[in-house]
C-alpha cells in the first residue's frame, strides 16, 4: 500500500544517519531511520567529543547521538532498532529487509564500519578511558602526556604526528611490521624531536588502573613497559559494513562503497555516506554533513529536480 511506502530509508543511526534524517524530516520526506542500537557506532563509544561545531561543552558521544535524534523525530523521522539484513536496492520501491520488509523511494546507506575481530589485551577495557582510535577526536584530551601510537601504515605515521603538536612524547610502535609509507613522510616522522620509533616492537598489552598506565612491548624476545597515559591504535582490520546490498553496490576493491559528488551509488536512488564510503577523515561533522548532502539529494531525486553539478556554488 502507497502509505506503506517512505520517502527515504536510512540504514544506520549514527552521526551520518541522524543529520540525514534531520534534512530529509524536514524537508516534509516521510522518514525512517533503521539503526541496529545507538551504542553499536564508533561515537557512541567516545566518552568526550569536545570539538563538534556549536557543542561548547564536552559531551559523551552517546548524548551528542541522542540529541541528533531527537532533534530528527521531533521533525518527524521515525526510528525502529533492528538489524538490516537483506535489500533489494534494484525495486521500485526499494525494500529493506530487518524484522520487517520496509519499502522506500529512496534509500541512505549510513552503516560505517566493521571493528576489527582481534582485539589486544586491554584495548577493549580502556577503550575511551586512553585508548582511542582517532587522533584528531582525542589528541587533545592529552596535553603534555606521553602517548603510544600502534600501526606501520601512512595513516599510523601522520597521526603520531598530529599527536605532537599536544602530546609530550609520542612512542609509534609498527606491532611487528615494516613501515609502509611514502620515504618522505617516514623521514619526516624519524626526525621528528617528539617521536620515538620502536621498530621491531609489538603492542602485547595495554595496562592501567581505571585508565591507561602504560603499554608492554615484545621485542627480540624481550619486555618492555612504556609509561604512557594514551594508547592511539591504527590497524587494518575495519571493514565498510554492507553486506546486506551486495550484489547491488559497486564496491572499490578494499570494500568501500562508489558513490559521487552528491552520494549517490551507481544505483539510482540510493546513497550512501560515512565510513562506508571510507572517507579519508573520520570525524562525526563530515559524516553529518555527507548525511545532509544525502537527504538532499534524495529530496531531488524524489521530486525529479535537476542534479547540481561538480563546482557550482548555491
Amino acid at each position: 500500500m502507497a502509505e506503506d511506502v517512505y520517502d527515504v530509508i536510512i540504514v544506520g543511526g549514527g552521526p551520518g544517519g541522524a543529520s540525514a534524517a534531520i534534512y530529509a524530516a524536514r524537508a516534509n520526506l516521510r522518514t525512517l531511520v533503521i539503526d541496529k542500537g545507538m551504542m553499536s557506532g564508533a561515537l557512541a563509544l567516545a566518552s568526550k567529543v569536545a570539538n563538534y561545531p556549536g557543542i561548547e561543552e564536552e559531551i559523551s558521544g552517546a548524548e551528542l547521538l541522542a540529541r541528533m535524534r531527537r532533534q530528527a523525530e521531533r521533525f518527524g523521522a521515525r526510528f525502529v532498532q533492528a538489524q538490516a539484513l537483506g535489500a533489494d536496492l534494484q525495486g521500485d520501491p526499494k525494500t529493506i529487509f530487518a524484522d520487517a520488509p520496509y519499502k522506500a523511494r529512496t534509500v541512505i546507506l549510513a552503516t560505517g564500519a566493521s571493528e576489527r575481530k582481534a582485539k589486544l589485551p586491554g584495548e577493549a577495557e580502556y577503550l575511551g578511558k586512553g585508548v582511542s582510535y582517532c587522533a584528531t577526536c582525542d589528541g587533545a584530551f592529552f596535553p603534555g602526556e606521553p602517548v603510544a601510537v600502534v600501526g606501520h601504515t601512512d595513516h599510523a605515521l601522520e597521526e603520531a604526528l598530529f599527536l605532537t603538536q599536544h602530546a609530550s612524547r609520542v612512542f609509534l610502535v609498527p606491532h611487528g611490521k615494516t613501515f609502509r609509507a611514502p620515504d618522505e613522510l617516514l623521514a619526516q616522522v624519524r626526525a621528528h624531536p617528539k617521536v620515538t620509533l620502536h621498530e621491531g616492537a609489538r603492542l602485547t598489552q595495554v595496562v592501567g588502573q581505571a585508565v591507561v598506565t602504560g603499554a608492554r612491548l615484545q621485542r627480540d624476545g624481550k619486555e618492555e613497559l612504556l609509561p604512557v597515559t594514551g594508547v592511539f591504535i591504527f590497524l587494518q582490520g575495519n571493514q565498510p559494513t554492507t553486506e546486506f546490498g551486495r550484489g547491488s553496490l559497486q564496491l572499490m576493491e578494499d570494500g568501500c562503497v562508489v558513490v559521487d559528488h552528491n552520494k549517490e551509488t551507481t544505483v539510482p536512488g540510493v546513497f550512501a555516506i560515512g565510513d562506508v564510503c571510507c572517507a579519508q577523515l573520520k570525524q562525526a561533522v563530515i559524516a553529518a554533513g555527507e548525511g545532509a548532502i544525502a537527504a538532499m539529494a534524495a529530496y531531488r531525486h524524489i521530486n525529479k529536480v535537476a542534479k547540481p553539478t561538480p563546482g557550482r556554488f548555491y
